[in-house]
């Protein structure tokens, strides 16, 4: 059976604007299934044990850049390399990915904020149906950390896919929900860094804007759906 795997990651939440987190993004990332990417885990796997970090752990990109647990013990240098590791696991897998960005302060409220995304993502599978259609299957995994999301996901699947599934997952069980993870950081500190310097925290992982956009942001873009 031809399968397609979505996996879904956020970043924000359906409260009210609020100055220190202005935006939601929603990030999928597309893995045709006939694509074994079983050498690539085990690279990265072997990567991570080296650096003391167990393969069965997942890597959550936004704790690790804070040095929040369970990455407080860990030196900048080392926390640059896991970020690096799953970055570069990322780039070698033969995936694609699309990332939706809402300014939560041009919505009133979080029903016309939900409104908006699943009217966008709606639109977008509606202006690729013949590569959806293309899949016997679509498999859609989600780790249900926000219902409005899951309701949002399901409704719009539901509505435009003839064939699919939604699998809650766990995020260590799948390094592409921890790809999904790190490309919606990426995202959001691209978007961060139009109106702001890099955070200390941030200096420690990407040292500087330059660096920042050369050494990750350059090579994420090329995954980027187009």
């Amino acid at each position: 059976m031809n399968t397609l795997s979505i996996f879904v990651d956020e970043s924000g939440d359906f409260g009210a604007f609020e100055k220190h987190a202005p935006y939601y993004l929603i990030t999928m990332v597309f893995h045709k299934q006939s694509a074994d990417l079983s050498p690539n885990i085990h690279t990265l796997n072997q990567s991570l044990s080296l650096l003391g970090y167990g393969a069965n752990q997942a890597v959550h990109t936004e704790p690790l850049i804070r040095r929040e647990p369970p990455y407080q013990h860990f030196l900048p240098n080392e926390r640059r390399a896991i970020f690096s590791k799953l970055y570069y696991f990322t780039l070698s897998c033969d995936i694609v990915y699309k990332t939706f960005l809402f300014h939560k302060k041009e919505f009133p409220d979080s029903f016309k904020l939900e409104a908006r995304m699943a009217k966008d993502i709606s639109q977008f599978i509606r202006e690729n149906q013949s590569y959806f259609q293309s899949f016997d299957n679509v498999i859609l995994y989600y780790d249900n950390g926000q219902h409005e999301l899951n309701r949002i996901l399901n409704t719009v699947l539901a509505t435009e896919l003839s064939n699919y599934e939604i699998r809650k997952v766990l995020p260590c069980d799948y390094k592409l929900f921890q790809a999904a993870d790190l490309i919606c950081t990426l995202e959001l500190t691209k978007i961060k860094l139009e109106t702001r310097d890099l955070s200390k925290s941030e200096q420690l992982i990407f040292h500087t804007k330059r660096d920042f956009k050369k050494d990750f942001l350059k090579g994420i873009k090329k995954k980027e759906w187009s």
